[in-house]
């Protein structure tokens, strides 16, 4: 069976956005990292992991929006211009009740739009299939009701150096699960570290 993994970055006090939710104020940390890359270097690895990209609906625009220019642009990064690359090529799962399919180009060739009251079903069987992992970013609200429900195999929470004191935390209550501890990592001249969970429903 295929994994589901959650890929998220978050303050040390356990927020997913700050208030308003503003996401910026969690890159606080380049002023004093300037030229850290390790988020963007550990997002391709786990996108060259993926064949499925899953997403809720506000996340979906905020990526739609941002990322299929990237990979042209001579000023990003070369991190950023592979992940626009595998963004824009990976096949897109999206969980919405509104978004039809002419709303999703320039990435329509490669986007399936699932409605809520057959999401859980339809992620069951994608994951029954054969292939790579799928991989959740961002899309908070989605994956919270993903893991309530059984569906989520691993999370890796990117712990970034700040404090925001306030905004979404990364969790809505408490889950019905436990935590085993797969990994850490951290880099060399950067301020994140990496915790990776496998999820356990059976012994809560």
């Amino acid at each position: 069976m295929r994994k589901l993994i959650v890929c998220n970055i978050m303050s040390l006090d356990g927020y997913f956005e700050g208030p308003g939710k503003d996401v910026m104020p969690l890159f606080d940390y380049r002023l004093v990292y300037p030229s850290d890359e390790s988020f963007d270097i550990y997002n391709v690895e786990r996108l060259r992991a993926a064949d499925t990209l899953l997403l809720g609906h506000i996340s979906y625009e905020g990526f739609k929006g941002y990322w299929p220019p990237v990979a042209d642009d001579p000023g990003a990064t070369s991190a950023n211009r592979e992940i626009s690359r595998l963004n824009n090529a990976i096949d897109k799962v999206v969980i919405s009740d509104t978004l039809i399919s002419k709303e999703t180009g320039p990435w329509q060739h490669n986007t399936r739009i699932l409605r809520r009251a057959e999401a859980h079903a339809q992620i069951a069987k994608l994951k029954r299939r054969t292939g790579k992992d799928i991989l959740v970013f961002a899309s908070h609200t989605l994956w919270n009701d993903l893991l309530v429900n059984e569906l989520v195999d691993e999370l890796h929470l990117v712990l970034a150096p700040v404090i925001l004191g306030a905004g979404t935390p990364i969790f809505d209550g408490k889950p019905p699960v436990a935590l085993r501890l797969i990994d850490t990592r951290a880099w060399e001249g950067s301020g994140l570290i990496v915790v990776r969970y496998e999820v356990d429903h059976k012994n809560v």
